[in-house]
Order: structure tokens, then C-alpha cells, then sequence
């Protein structure tokens, strides 16, 4: 919640249906968190059971830290003497994860702002990033921070509110089906940004075309009065245009897009592109590389357009957006060595689109990748593995490292498609820098990329470091 904004505990009770175990209804809550480790002074803690970590264990270390009050299951407060802490308050309610929804969408509500969803296989940050420089030129603007894109960060975004906000403009992810109908329904989008489906979080939806079930969630929720800002550039996308009632801005490279981008040209760190729509153009220049940042781009000034902003408004917004960190980094090491630092995460559709910028960008260099595993593939991950070797070798990429559990299965796939044996190299992430450190020279691009989990970005930190002290 935001600074300005203090709740009592009515307000909790109203927009959750929760039950008071114990405590004052009228005691102010200056924050909701659901973090011990960066809880402040009378703010409400939320106790989530995750995958990891279950927050009914911090409750004791919520009050320790100054939290005045604490929202838990139903089924924990049985486990409680009803003494414990009886100066704090405590909440309970059959689901604390819903609970958190129920109170951001109550929020949301309240506040009377409107708000952009942006979802989508790839690309959903920086277009989120985008969106929120572009419309800044106009409106006072509340958005996702980092990728706060989930059940539980995109409540905390909404507490952020301020009362000056006009728009939101929050990032939407999912592993599941019903994940982007539920956050849908606590953010009650009037523009939804669909960038790409591909293949993505398999594991949780099954095919490709569960993806698309799943994006097209959104536009379920925005309904007949929405708009659907939409990447027609991308087949199944299109089929989800087709089956929508409200209107549709469409944006695209290839097809007659509503706005678009045309020609297109490279260079070391950024791109630029002639950016149009009815018979306006103006040459927009990123500082982020890429195919991908171009359809991030599109989608952003599509939200510009529909929105009413000016050209230049739109440009000016666009040009301002900085890489976030692991996205596309260009990074210039010791001895004319570059890095391209894509650790934040990956699966098929981003590799292939990460590949194809770094050929794109290493002139006469060698083109190296140095790639972990691609997450949360189900059935679907040996095969997507070998294929990314194939797509390696065709690339005509000079050396492969590969790390984690398919990392032999990457390797076998691009030495089956051609790529000498020699040229390849299967170890851990410091067998890999090892490797590298000696290896690299004048001219050389690196490639590093994989999902969150593998933690690739510690191969961009190493690299650095140690290829700085091989100079010195």
C-alpha cells in the first residue's frame, strides 16, 4: 500500500471476508509485506505457504521486525495459544495467497486508475519497461517492478499505488492455467498486451496450444469494452484475435499491422527502425539489440497510439527505455571481447531469438554461446534440447559450453547436425569460465543464456573478473 494510504483493519476484514482472532478493528496498517527480510514498522505480514518457504514459520520474526498484525490460514491459528503476542492483531482467512488478491484488487478499485496488462512467452518485462516510458510522457504512471508478474508480486505492485497514479501498467506471467484469468481479476485491465506465445512453461500447460489458452486468459477478462493490443506477426495470436469482440490494435513487422516497423538495421548495442502507423513515420533508435526489442517496441507504441500520444511522445518514450539487467546486455569486456549477458531466463523461443541477434551482431568475430538448461519443459525438454543443438549448429556458432541436466543432449544434437566435437564443451559453470578464459580474443561475442534457476548470470560475473585480471 502506498504512503498516503492507511487502512484499518475493517478494511482488510471487507475486502478479504476474513475473521479478527484478536486485536483492535481500528488499528491503522501502514504497508502490507510478505517478507520478513524487508518488513517496515506497523505494515500487515501475510503469511504465503510456498514451494520453498512457508510464511507461518516468520510469523514470530514478522512481529519481532515490527509488524503490527499478521494474516494467516484458518487451519494455523488451531495451532496457536491464544495469548501469543495478544498486543498484535491477527487475521485469519482460509487462504492467505487469495486473501492477498482479494485486498490488491480491492485496492485497484478503489484508486478508480485504469491499467495495461502485458503477457506473452517473451518479452513481457521490457515491453512492460516500454509501455511505462512511453505513456510516462503523458500520465503519471505505476508499474511492475522487476518482474513482480505473479500471484504474489502483482498484488504487492498494486499496494504501491499512489493517489496522483492514472494508469498501471503491470506485467502478467503464468505456470498454470487460470493464472492470468485470476490476475486479470485483481487487476482489472482495460488494455491487454499479448507480445508472443511460444513455447514456454510447458510443463504446467502441455502443448503450445495450451500456451495460447492460457494468454488468451486476458482476453477473456478485458471483454467486449477492452482493447487488445496484439502481435499479428504471430499465427496463434491471430487466432485469438479472431475469437475477440472488442477492439484490436495490431502491431507487426511482417504483416499489414496497424503499427509497425520497417526497415530495420543493427548495430553493436542498439537497433533502429522507421516506426508507423496511418501515414505518420518517425525513425525510432533503441539502445537495446534485437528482433525481439523491435515487436517489444511495437507493442509499447501501440499502447501509445491507442492512447492518443503524439509520434514524437511515443519516440521519446521508446528511446529512453535502458536494457534491464540480463535481458539482452551488451557488455564490452577487456580485449575487445563482448558478452551478451541474456541470463534472466529462457526457453525455446527466446534461445532461437538470442541466437540470431548474436550472429547478427558479431561482424567477422567468432560467435560462442555459452547456455544451462531451459526450465519447466515437462515431456517436452530432451527434444527441445537437441533441437536447440541443431539450431547452434546451423547457426554456424564457433564454439558451444553447455551446463546442466540436458547439457549433454544440447551437445548431441549439434554434433549430430554437423558441428565439429571439438567445438563443443559439456562442465559446470566454472568448468566453463576455465575453459573460456584462455580461449577468448579480439573480436569474440559471447552468448551466455539460460532459465533463472541455472544462475548463468554467475558466468557473466566470472568472465568479467577473470578475463579483466588475464589483461591487468
Amino acid at each position: 500500500m502506498d504512503r498516503q494510504r492507511i487502512w484499518t483493519i475493517s478494511d482488510v476484514l471487507e475486502a478479504t471476508g476474513g475473521r479478527l482472532v484478536f486485536g483492535d478493528d481500528g488499528t491503522p496498517i501502514r504497508g502490507v509485506s510478505t517478507d520478513t527480510r524487508s518488513i517496515h514498522e506497523g505494515e500487515l505480514f501475510i503469511a504465503i505457504s510456498g514451494k520453498r518457504h512457508d510464511g507461518h514459520q516468520f510469523v514470530k520474526k514478522a512481529h519481532e521486525k515490527g509488524a503490527r498484525g499478521v494474516m494467516v490460514s484458518e487451519a494455523y491459528t488451531a495451532a496457536v495459544s491464544s495469548d501469543f503476542e495478544k498486543d498484535r492483531y491477527w487475521i485469519a482467512v482460509p487462504d492467505t495467497l487469495k486473501a492477498l488478491g482479494d485486498l490488491a484488487a480491492f485496492r485497484r478499485r478503489e484508486s478508480q486508475i485504469s491499467v495495461v496488462a502485458v503477457t506473452g512467452t517473451n518479452g513481457k518485462t521490457t515491453t512492460k519497461e516500454m509501455t511505462a516510458s512511453v505513456m510516462g510522457q503523458a500520465f503519471s504512471v505505476l508499474k511492475t517492478p522487476g518482474n513482480f508478474n505473479n500471484l504474489i508480486g502483482l498484488p504487492l505492485t498494486l499496494f504501491g499505488l499512489e493517489e496522483d497514479h492514472e494508469w498501471a501498467v503491470l506485467e502478467l506471467a503464468m505456470n498454470h492455467p487460470g493464472e492470468i484469468a485470476r490476475l486479470a481479476e485483481i487487476c482489472e485491465p482495460q488494455i491487454g498486451v499479448i507480445t508472443n506465445i511460444g513455447a514456454g512453461h510447458l510443463q504446467g500447460v502441455k502443448d503450445i496450444d495450451g500456451v495460447m489458452e492460457a494468454k488468451g486468459e486476458l482476453l477473456h477478462a478485458l471483454g467486449e469494452d477492452g482493447t487488445a493490443v496484439l502481435n499479428i506477426d504471430d499465427e496463434r495470436i491471430c487466432r485469438l484475435a479472431e475469437k475477440y469482440n472488442g477492439r484490436v490494435v495490431s502491431f507487426g513487422i511482417h504483416s499489414s499491422a496497424e503499427v509497425w516497423a520497417t526497415p530495420i538495421s543493427q548495430s553493436r548495442s542498439s537497433c533502429s527502425f522507421d516506426l508507423g502507423w496511418y501515414d505518420e513515420s518517425v525513425r525510432v533508435s533503441l539502445v537495446i539489440p534485437g528482433s525481439g526489442a523491435i515487436y517489444n517496441a511495437l507493442a509499447a507504441a501501440a499502447v501509445g497510439y491507442r492512447l492518443g500520444l503524439s509520434m514524437e511522445e511515443v519516440k521519446k518514450g521508446l528511446e529512453g527505455t535502458v536494457p534491464m539487467p540480463g535481458r539482452m546486455e551488451v557488455l564490452g569486456l577487456a580485449g575487445g571481447i563482448y558478452v551478451i549477458n541474456d541470463t534472466y531466463n529462457a526457453n525455446p523461443a527466446s534461445m532461437s531469438l538470442s541466437i540470431e541477434t548474436l550472429c547478427s551482431l558479431k561482424g567477422n568475430g567468432r560467435s560462442i554461446v555459452v547456455l544451462g538448461d531451459m526450465m519447466e519443459l515437462g515431456d517436452h525438454a530432451e527434444r527441445a534440447h537437441r533441437e536447440l543443438g541443431v539450431l547452434v549448429a546451423r547457426a554456424g556458432i564457433a564454439g558451444l559450453y553447455a551446463t546442466g541436466q540436458f547439457a549433454g543432449v544440447l551437445a548431441g544434437g549439434a554434433i549430430g547436425a554437423g558441428m565439429e566435437a571439438e567445438k563443443t564443451f559439456v562442465g559446470s559453470r566454472e568448468q566453463i569460465v576455465e575453459a573460456l578464459r584462455g580461449s577468448l580474443g579480439p573480436g569474440d561475442w559471447v552468448l551466455v543464456k539460460g532459465s533463472r534457476l541455472m544462475v548463468m548470470e554467475k558466468v557473466v560475473e566470472d568472465l568479467r573478473s577473470k578475463i579483466a585480471k588475464r589483461e591487468s
